[in-house]
């Protein structure tokens, strides 16, 4: 392969920024770039990111290039950047700094021959990191795909690659010393150091001819004021738990973020970054003990929020009619339909399905005078082993487009909720790292093996239920992270299978406070009946042989539709009209002065009928609550209590 010539490489990126155009709408040619470097120009814009997509379309061999060695291109590209930027304009109308104020005062000395006229030597000469005003970024081209921490390897490093995860770890942004400026205490020299790795050794000695030619060299003092800062931000990504496989440790990536780049992402998110892949060098001894190995991190170049479905099978946009129309129908019932397309391998729970469909669509929060009310919907299934409990978990884990799964005994309280752990990078600084239901945040929180958790543990679980946060106090960090999540717990009777004659407390041996959370609390029991056991068993056998669901009336939709749909759901916002307050209000009187035995009704019984309603208006796309969505909110919440009276499973009618 022949040496490239990066000069002429940067008469390229001089000639695509200057010649890059698309047609308007209106016929006219649009040019993006010259628009950008002028707003750089005049310093309305800071960071410049250049998309592979465009480079490829007049230079495709220049793309690759920047592709397999991003870190030199990106100085070709700021070179020719550099070099351009007088032309689009200047920044004397733009607000100055005060590296603005050093640098003009220090051209100005230079012009008016201070030190006899002498030219400047190497190490007093402005580099051009401390001239340039501006930030630029690649964004990969659209062809490249995105892959995990896990499927990163050696022939990566120095590439540009993009890589998805979810973060985990976000520190707080901190100044990045870029250029170093330093000031003799004998001759009055300046130096510049210019900073490329993450670490670097000060200079100690004046390299000035002056402090040369005599016996003692005077002694370098920093100057932060001519010095170059630029913000900084390490984050940690994690692969997804459904791309780790079984027996191996979740893998992980640090990524350091800078400028215009950083505060684009929170513990929680699920991210798409694009960035060079670099070995993390350690100067000094410390890699003479390191030896051979070496640490790898990413140096972002562009952050996106993602859903944890794959962004490019589109299923965050809108629905076509015709997709509407298969999914409502014409006169079906698309409701029910909805539900049974919910694990349709699994045999029965009509109602418990419906339950579910609602927890993914979830109600509308509000926040009257600053009091949250939560939308998300809390369910938490119990009964007998066996009844695929677990199995509907794994599958609500699956379809929601950001979940977490996680059991009670493998799980521990700052394990679900947050931990404070001293970063070893940043100086032994404490750091949050937030767990299962900071992760889920505008998501779903899996929670099998609920009543195996310890109680201390459960306890830290009773305030992100219904607060919808989790506040950490801990070593002196006072800080409150978002659990704005709905939570599906699954359960087991503390003695094996559940006694109707104990109370409910009794047979799960959970306190009171953390039921009363759960808008809704399902039981399911195995019960001996010969025609629902023969319909069982051929429903098993049938799924057993042919790996999927017996043929039925109809066709269970596509996960990937129904992700869909339930995300369009998801963007409504349907009000409770007045004329529903008092039927509202009535059956909530009603279900007070019923008050059952083992079943709780308080004004958190209230909420849940309103977020089930909401849900149901959500799933209809309506804009109104109607009175039949209050009567199905009601319906399912007595099938629910039906159920923990140790009845047999309602029919869903």
């Amino acid at each position: 392969m022949a040496p490239r010539d990066y000069d002429s490489e940067k008469e390229k990126a001089k000639r695509f920024f200057q010649e890059f155009y698309r047609d308007g709408p209106d016929g006219h040619k649009e040019f993006p770039y010259r628009e950008q470097l002028t707003a750089l120009a005049r310093r309305d814009q800071v960071a410049l990111w250049v998309s592979l997509d465009d480079v490829a379309e007049d230079e495709p061999e220049l793309a690759e290039a920047v592709v397999e060695n991003v870190r030199r291109y990106g100085r070709v590209f700021s070179d020719a950047v550099h070099e351009l930027l007088p032309q689009f304009g200047s920044a004397e109308a733009a607000p100055r700094d005060p590296l603005d104020v050093y640098l003009e005062h220090r051209l100005l000395l230079e012009q008016r021959g201070r030190a006899g006229g002498a030219p400047r030597t190497p190490q007093n000469q402005f580099p051009p990191e401390l001239l340039r005003r501006f930030e630029l970024y690649f964004r990969a081209p659209s062809c490249s795909k995105a892959v995990s921490p896990r499927e990163l390897r050696a022939g990566s490093i120095g590439s540009l690659v993009t890589v998805q995860g979810i973060v985990t770890r976000a520190s707080e942004v901190r100044p990045l010393l870029r250029v170093a400026t330093y000031s003799c205490d004998q001759c009055g020299a300046e130096t510049y150091q210019p900073i490329e790795g993450p670490t670097f050794t000060p200079l100690l000695l004046c390299p000035s001819r002056e402090c040369q030619t005599n016996r003692s060299a005077g002694r370098l003092y920093l100057q932060s004021r001519g010095s170059k800062f630029t913000k900084f931000q390490e984050l940690r990504i994690q692969e997804h738990s459904d791309q780790v496989p079984v027996g191996h440790l979740p893998r992980s990536l640090s990524l350091h973020l800078s400028g215009a780049n950083t505060r684009q992402a929170q513990p929680g998110d699920h991210v798409r970054v694009t960035g060079a892949f670099l070995p993390l060098l350690k100067p000094g001894f410390r890699q003479v003990t390191q030896g051979l190995l070496s640490e790898t991190f990413l140096e972002g170049h562009h952050v996106a929020k993602v859903n944890k479905s794959e962004e490019e099978e589109g299923e965050g946009g809108e629905l076509s009619p015709e997709e509407l129309q298969q999914i409502m129908g014409t006169g079906e019932d698309f409701y029910g339909k909805l539900a049974a397309s919910i694990a349709p391998e699994i045999f029965g729970h009509e109602d418990v399905k419906k339950s579910l469909l609602l927890l993914l669509v979830g109600g509308v929060e509000r926040s009257p005078r600053g009091m949250r009310i939560r939308g998300n919907i809390n369910i938490c299934l119990m009964g007998d082993p066996g009844v695929a409990k677990s199995q509907l978990l794994t599958y609500i884990d699956r379809l929601a487009p950001r979940s977490q799964y996680t059991t009670g005994r493998g799980s521990s309280g700052v394990g679900l909720t947050a931990a404070v752990l001293r970063d070893a990078r940043s100086g032994g600084k404490l750091a949050l790292e937030g767990g299962a239901l900071v992760l889920a945040d505008r998501g779903v929180c899996c929670i099998d093996e609920f009543d195996k958790m310890a109680e201390g543990d459960r306890v830290a679980v009773h305030e992100a239920l219904e607060q919808q946060s989790v506040a950490v106090a801990k070593a002196g960090v006072v800080a409150t992270l978002n659990a704005r999540c709905a939570v599906l717990a699954a359960a087991n009777p503390a003695f094996g299978r559940f006694d109707p004659r104990r109370s409910l407390e009794h047979n799960l041996q959970l306190p009171a406070a953390l039921l009363s959370r759960f808008d809704l609390l399902w039981l399911l029991q195995d019960r001996p009946e010969r025609d629902r056991d023969l319909r069982l068993a051929q429903h098993i056998t049938y799924v057993h042989q042919h790996c999927r669901e017996p043929p039925s009336a109809f066709q269970p939709l596509d996960m990937k539709l129904m992700r869909r749909y339930l995300s369009s759901c998801r963007r409504r916002c349907p009000r409770v009209p007045e004329a529903l307050g008092e039927f509202i209000t009535a059956a909530y009187v009603e279900l007070r002065r019923e008050g059952r035995d083992g079943v709780y009704t308080s004004a958190r019984t209230l909420l849940a009928i309103l977020r089930l309603a909401t849900a149901l208006a959500r799933l209809r796309l309506g804009a109104v609550v109607e009175k039949d969505d209050v009567s199905e909110a009601l319906r399912l919440l007595e099938a629910a209590r039906d159920s923990l009276r140790g009845d047999p499973e309602p029919s869903a009618r």
